[in-house]
């Protein structure tokens, strides 16, 4: 039993109360094997490991910096793409998690150098909605693990590593648009548009709400990060996320948008938007994947927030409440529309799908389609998701916590194997048949094919490395791995 927290469209942004509950039954594409544990895939990620040392050292020794941030590959080596600086931090926090499950200490200093060489702009950098991935990938990490105990305490460098993430809290908070009661951290498009991905950013506030840090703004006027993220928050879930409500023709229950689209005059929303995806009706999976893992990991880091400061939103119950009707619904539609083995295609809704077959999801996903293409991006940071949500309920409900936690290994055991590990030493990238940018046909299609495949992402490879190292710990009983203090 799912228990539905209405967020009615039309009323006051962000505002969610709890409901009666309501029943939801999804059909499981997604063939859940139940009986898989943690340890079971620590051969796989063992050899996962192997693997990704020799892909970033190979980056480290070919990479021309000077042409920007790697983004993704062409025929195996690592690229840029002029859009935004929005995956550096995913490089370079890539070296640190390479550290952090091999204890060989040449990434760690690989990582420390390259932060404090090339990150100071991200911190600053007001143009972007994508602090919680550059800065807490890579300054986070670094403080997370002073904070485990596994580098040294040198107070100079907490206080370095404290002060990037207080600044990058703020500059992320400042780019808001209020809406009546709320409000959200707007996108590099403009004060009018949210974007799905950016609850993922919800990061940086709540590290630099932890540290004790708040936004100054005119005449001292002090304003609360946490304050910021909850109504960010609240404001994705209202309208990001479907929850079969009947707002259009075309909801369903955890059916997500890309970008939300507002009247900046009067602060009505107006309509779902696509960037990435294929339309504004439709699901972009790795959109759906930002919402997946970033609404757990909130939830995680809420459960640590004094009731006091929840007060002002409604309370634990009101906000915890909201956040768990996204993180449900997304997942339960990542595990309705995703192919047996837990690999998605780009897009719910892409126009040649059809041509695979009626019962295309009923069998493991093909990269190599004439079609359309999957998305192991999308892959990688859905598993974090799953798990993570199935953790939070492991205390609450034992049926959903094991169904999306085995959902979750499922997908990460699929990940761990070819053909979506990269396992050719030539090839840069660590986690093939990820995709970019379909409608701007930006991905690499091979010679003789008619779609993109066999490429990696930035971001695929870092979400791949985090999520395996989440499951790493798991295997071997060691501190839970999150972001925040």
């Amino acid at each position: 039993m799912f228990w539905r927290f209405s967020c009615p469209i039309g009323g006051i942004a962000g505002e969610c109360s709890q409901a009666s509950p309501k029943k939801f039954s999804a059909r499981n594409t997604l063939h859940i094997d139940q009986e898989l544990a943690p340890q079971d895939l620590l051969p796989a990620i063992q050899r996962f490991w192997a693997l990704s040392a020799k892909k970033i050292s190979s980056l480290n020794q070919d990479y021309d910096a000077t042409l920007g941030s790697p983004v993704f590959t062409v025929k195996g080596r690592y690229t840029t793409r002029g859009w935004t600086e929005w995956t550096q931090g995913f490089q370079f926090g890539s070296e640190i998690l390479q550290f952090d499950a091999s204890g060989d200490e040449s990434f760690l200093e690989m990582g420390k150098k390259h932060t404090v060489e090339k990150m100071a702009a991200h911190v600053t950098h007001f143009g972007v909605h994508d602090h919680g991935f550059n800065n807490v990938s890579t300054y986070g990490n670094l403080l997370r693990l002073m904070n485990e105990g596994r580098i040294t305490e040198d107070p100079w460098e907490r206080n370095f590593y404290e002060m990037a993430l207080k600044a990058s809290g703020v500059v992320q908070a400042r780019r808001w648009t209020n809406l009546p009661g709320g409000g959200y951290i707007y996108t590099f498009n403009g004060p009018h548009s949210l974007f799905a991905d950016t609850i993922r950013s919800l990061r940086s506030l709540a590290v630099a709400h932890q540290l004790g840090h708040s936004m100054m703004t005119e005449s001292d006027v002090e304003i609360s990060l946490l304050d910021r993220l909850i109504q960010h928050a609240k404001t994705t879930a209202e309208y990001a996320v479907y929850y079969g409500d009947g707002r259009d023709a075309y909801d369903l229950w955890g059916r997500t948008a890309h970008e939300s689209i507002f009247n900046v005059n009067d602060g009505k929303y107006r309509c779902p938007n696509s960037q990435q995806g294929f339309s504004p009706f439709t699901t972009w999976t790795r959109g759906l994947a930002w919402v997946m893992v970033g609404a757990a990991e909130q939830l995680e880091f809420l459960s640590i927030v004094d009731e006091a400061e929840l007060v002002p939103h409604g309370g634990r119950l009101a906000v915890e409440g909201c956040l768990l009707k996204m993180a449900k619904a997304s997942c339960d539609f990542y595990i309705e529309n995703s192919a047996a083995d837990g690999i998605p295609y780009w897009d719910t809704g892409a126009p040649n799908l059809h041509r695979l077959g009626s019962n295309y999801l009923d069998r493991p996903a093909d990269p190599l389609n004439d079609w359309e293409p999957v998305d192991s991006s999308a892959a990688a940071i859905g598993a974090q998701g799953l798990i993570r949500l199935g953790r939070y309920l492991q205390d609450s409900d034992a049926a959903d916590s094991k169904r999306y936690t085995q959902a979750g290994l499922t997908v990460l055991r699929t990940l761990l194997d070819e053909p979506y590990l990269s396992t050719n030493e030539d090839h840069q990238g660590l986690a093939l048949h990820s995709i970019y940018h379909r409608p701007n046909d930006w991905d690499h299609i091979p010679s003789g094919q008619r779609i993109p495949s066999g490429e990696s992402s930035m971001w695929g490879d870092y979400h791949a490395r985090e999520v395996v190292l989440l499951v790493d710990r798991l295997a071997n009983d060691q501190p839970y791995l999150k972001f925040y203090i």
